[in-house]
């Protein structure tokens, strides 16, 4: 299997067992070692009292990024600490995008950057996520070097 089909289907299997993240209408759009790509459109019910986007959504999308980004190995995978920093609100339905790209993976622990960007591409979130692998995988494979 090679790595890209691993991505995948680890991707595959986590979203089928996700409530979250389908039920606030996020996409995957790419996924492969490493890295993962989300959409979600901002919705009414998503709008808090300025009438944009609550930060607590922007979070989530950003964080499920973030999971399927390291877990892209077939080794569950958890979140250890998450950071982000709002730079510009999202509005009423605009899709938003979150790119999460690992910047480093040690042993059991990783670190991933997720950007939020908006449709016309300005920056919404910059968020750091620090991954801990734990046991087990998202299907049965053997895998040499496994440290969980």
């Amino acid at each position: 299997m090679t790595p890209q089909d691993r991505a995948r289907k680890c991707a595959e299997l986590m979203f089928a067992q996700d409530r979250a993240s389908p039920g606030l209408g996020m996409s995957i759009v790419d996924v492969g070692p490493g890295h993962a790509t989300l959409t979600m459109t901002v919705r009414p019910d998503m709008l808090n009292g300025h009438h944009i986007c609550h930060g607590g959504f922007i979070f989530t999308l950003a964080d499920s990024a973030f999971a399927f980004a390291c877990n892209s190995y077939n080794q569950n995978t958890v979140a250890q600490q998450n950071q982000i920093t709002y730079l510009t609100p999202g509005q009423a339905g605009e899709v938003l995008t979150a790119t999460a790209c690992e910047v480093s993976r040690t042993g059991r622990s990783g670190v991933y950057d997720v950007t939020v960007t908006g449709e016309d591409g300005r920056s919404i979130a910059q968020f750091r996520g620090l991954s801990r692998t734990v046991k087990g995988q998202h299907f049965e494979e053997k895998q040499e070097g496994n440290t969980s």
